[in-house]
């Protein structure tokens, strides 16, 4: 995908300083992890990396380009990066409708599509000439990170094979191209050496890992191994840390990982973008797994390990969704029991397929399912919770703040489900690993009372047979 640029202009760094980058990261971890790498490698390459507007000589705007609303909190957030600096470059995924932003923004000085690293440098270079060559040496081996110390995202792959009627990540991440296993560990390595203590695994389609180059085999500690999702969970759970599966689809080969969980290295956790209940209504989305099929499989997830949290995301209101067919999805939803649910109601985005399908949903009747699904979740989630009361679990502390500490139990990631607020926490630091009593339950957090530290490897009584 070739860079749009508008013409050279004049660097403004200061004389006797670096020149310095502002960055803007809109969108997914995916995206994050995109911005990590670019900042990590116009570091290596001597810039300075702004900490907002009024320190940057040039900004990048990382953007998101995959509904409405995220397209216009791309769009609205380069027109705040011009008028606070004026030196703007844009990349990431709405960088595939170049012309989309240089009709709304023409004063950007160049455009680049996502996961374009090489060419975002050149940009760079060109408006803002780098100080020195590139050293190796201004970085940490783990590269920079825009994520708190003691957690970091893992992406195994770029794109996605799949061609769900609703999206659009194929046309503007491409196929998927799978990391070779041995690059992922050698990653993984460094970011646990750097203090890491939760790798969140990310992809376009985890499950999918290692299909596009036919399962290479490569070289890792010594032995062989194939770049296979099995072999690749089963490698990360050797690093001593918290290891979190996020987008994995419910194919039958998943099922396999589920003995490899434990509450100390992959935890009994799994991110599945179920999408919605209906089997019409998936077979409107194209979706890769049928509504009937998943709840068997949630069933022997569990059956095998009790403890297992399950998180998901669905679309309600999309084109042809009749009041039966939102009815099986909440009936779906009463028989799988998700224990962390997000919700969204459909909104057409340019490109997709499903804006051919007739019979659009009226955007009340959105709303209004919207609001009798995340009820019925939320009931789901609050029973789920109480269940726990009275259990202990090792948490990872995020926060302390007036002898309270926001933390994290196995079931929970950062951004997008509930905390464990831990009373009596003064004592505790972020980063660190404590064993706390649950004590108390809303519809998504928990209260908890801090028991100890707890070293790696010692189980506690949420690691037993007793479902949550």
């Amino acid at each position: 995908m070739s860079s749009q640029r508008a013409p050279v202009s004049t660097p403004q760094a200061t004389p006797g300083r670096a020149p310095a980058v502002g960055f803007v990261s809109l969108g997914c971890p995916k995206a994050l992890v995109d911005s990590e790498r670019l900042i990590t490698e116009l570091r290596a390459r001597g810039y300075e990396i702004a900490a907002g507007y009024a320190q940057a000589d040039l900004v990048v705007v990382n953007t998101c380009g995959f509904i409405d609303a995220a397209i216009d909190e791309s769009l609205d957030a380069i027109g705040e990066a011009l008028e606070r600096n004026g030196r703007v470059l844009v990349t990431g995924c709405l960088g595939t409708r170049a012309q989309r932003i240089l009709e709304r923004h023409p004063k950007v000085l160049g455009v680049t599509g996502p996961h374009a690293t090489e060419r975002m440098i050149a940009a760079v270079n060109e408006h803002l000439p780098a100080p020195h060559a590139r050293l190796l040496d201004l970085v940490p081996p783990q590269g920079l990170r825009l994520t708190p110390r003691h957690y970091a995202y893992l992406k195994i792959s770029e794109g996605c094979n799949n061609r769900c009627s609703f999206c659009i990540i194929p046309a503007l991440r491409g196929r998927l191209v799978s990391r070779p296993l041995d690059e992922v560990m050698r990653e993984a390595e460094a970011l646990v050496a750097s203090g890491v203590k939760e790798l969140l695994v990310i992809s376009q389609d985890t499950s999918a890992y290692g299909s596009d180059i036919a399962y290479r085999e490569v070289s890792w500690r010594g032995q062989s191994h194939a770049s296979r999702f099995f072999e690749l969970v089963r490698a990360l759970a050797q690093l001593g840390v918290w290891v979190r599966l996020h987008y994995v689809y419910p194919y039958p080969h998943v099922d396999a990982v589920i003995e490899l969980m434990s509450q100390d290295g992959v935890l009994p956790y799994l991110d599945v973008p179920f999408q919605h209940g209906s089997p019409s209504v998936l077979k409107r989305m194209r979706r890769p797994a049928h509504a009937e099929n998943t709840l068997r499989r949630i069933e022997s997830w569990r059956a095998q390990r009790p403890d297992l949290t399950v998180r998901s995301s669905f679309i309600v209101g999309f084109p042809g969704e009749t009041e039966a067919e939102f009815e099986q999805l909440l009936s779906w939803l009463d028989g799988a029991q998700l224990d962390r649910v997000g919700c969204f109601k459909y909104s057409a985005v340019e490109g997709a397929a499903a804006n051919a399908i007739d019979a659009p949903v009226p955007e009340p009747i959105k709303q209004e399912r919207y609001v009798r699904f995340m009820e019925r979740a939320g009931a789901i989630s609050a029973a789920r919770l109480k269940a726990r009361v009275g259990q202990r679990c090792r948490a990872l502390i995020d926060a302390v703040e007036r002898g309270v500490a926001l933390a994290r139990g196995p079931g929970d990631a950062p951004e997008i489900d509930g905390v464990v607020r831990v009373r009596g926490a003064s004592r505790l630091k972020v980063g660190e690993f404590a064993e706390v009593e649950i004590t108390a339950a809303s519809t998504y957090d928990l209260e908890a009372r801090y028991c100890g530290a707890q070293p790696a490897g010692q189980r506690s009584q949420s690691g037993s047979a007793k479902a949550r």
